[in-house]
């Protein structure tokens, strides 16, 4: 029988409550900077070890073992819908996500059709029963936002200036505008299957919205991020909205009908919660330098979100990114003692 989540320090935090502890866990926490991850991982693609519904369970609850985060977070990738729905997009070691043949024309819209979660990422399904049996913390689902995801589709490939992209969105609005009606159609299916699984919470990464400005953001990428938590805003979990170098974005991201705001490390916590207005937890933001920099930066680093936060509820401790690959998981492990140890919230802060 799965313990009654309800009352943990993440969901409480979620829900902007005052919580035993501030919770903590780090985004790709599942592998990266693992030994055991390495171990056990296997070289090719990372949705090859997807697939596998053992290795992700494994993979999952590796990092909740060794660091005792408050939360797990699925093993997957943000390209597993299109994947699975033959868009004919890969996750190449060293790269990143790649389609051999990128989004070009609206005939290519026809490469993405509906998704049926129980045919097409069975997987994924059985990894979130696995984990909700194994697991004593909640498990976040998550899905790629519309943007991020079409970004790949797009370039074919990571980009830095994303120019194709925003070329499309500008030159051909209504072939962007569906594109992003597709795969927010893709996102939807995907987390509602995550948690009617069990998965306790969702998050949805918008990692390179902060390539735009605030109007294109608000004109071609937020109705398609807020038809996504739409979507899910029935199943009464918690919505955590994240993306990177988002600063200038994030009072129309916190917009998209979200419950906690995720924010890199470039922005302060107190700023951030000033631009984001009351009502909304948040998730962050150590700089990942920080731990790379060693335990004496990282906890300098540490103390300083906690000192931004000021105590308030509804904070959840991150990086203000993913986990490095070079990290050493020893600090990431001192970095979860000290904000059990130290953090603490209050309903007068």
């Amino acid at each position: 029988m799965s313990p009654d989540l309800t009352s943990s320090p993440f969901l409480a935090a979620c829900r902007g409550e005052v919580a035993s502890r501030v919770p903590v866990w780090f985004m790709r926490q599942a592998g990266r900077s693992l030994p055991e991850y390495k171990a056990i991982r296997g070289d090719g693609s990372i949705l090859d070890a997807i697939a596998d519904a053992d290795l992700s369970t494994e993979i999952t609850l590796q990092p909740v073992r060794r660091y005792g985060v408050d939360a797990a977070i699925l093993f997957s990738d943000i390209v597993v819908p299109a994947w699975a729905v033959g868009f004919g997009i890969d996750v190449v070691p060293g790269i990143g996500p790649m389609a051999e043949n990128p989004f070009r024309s609206r005939a290519d819209l026809a490469r993405l059709r509906p998704m049926d979660p129980d045919a097409d990422t069975p997987f994924v399904l059985q990894t979130v029963r696995n984990l909700v049996a194994d697991l004593e913390v909640p498990l976040i689902g998550f899905a790629g936002a519309p943007f991020t995801v079409a970004s790949y589709l797009i370039e074919g490939r990571p980009s830095k200036n994303y120019a194709n992209t925003k070329a499309m969105m500008h030159s051909d609005p209504q072939l962007f505008a569906d594109l992003l009606e597709n795969l927010a159609d893709l996102a939807i299916v995907s987390l509602r299957s995550q948690i009617e699984a069990g998965a306790s919470a969702m998050q949805l990464f918008d990692s390179w919205a902060g390539a735009l400005s605030p109007a294109e953001y608000a004109t071609h990428v937020l109705p398609w991020s807020q038809k996504v938590m739409e979507g899910v805003a029935d199943l009464n979990v918690p919505r955590i909205h994240f993306g990177v170098d988002t600063g200038e974005l994030l009072p129309l991201m916190s917009t998209a009908g979200v419950e906690v705001m995720g924010v890199d490390w470039r922005v302060p916590l107190d700023e951030a919660r000033r631009r984001i207005g009351p009502g909304f937890a948040v998730q962050g933001n150590l700089d990942p330098a920080r731990v790379f920099a060693g335990w004496d930066v990282a906890e300098t680093g540490t103390r300083e979100v906690l000192a931004a936060n000021g105590g308030q509820p509804g904070h959840i401790f991150n990086l203000g990114h993913g986990v490095w690959p070079e990290l050493d998981p020893e600090v990431l492990t001192k970095v979860v003692e000290l904000v059990h140890t130290e953090g603490k919230t209050s309903p007068d802060a």
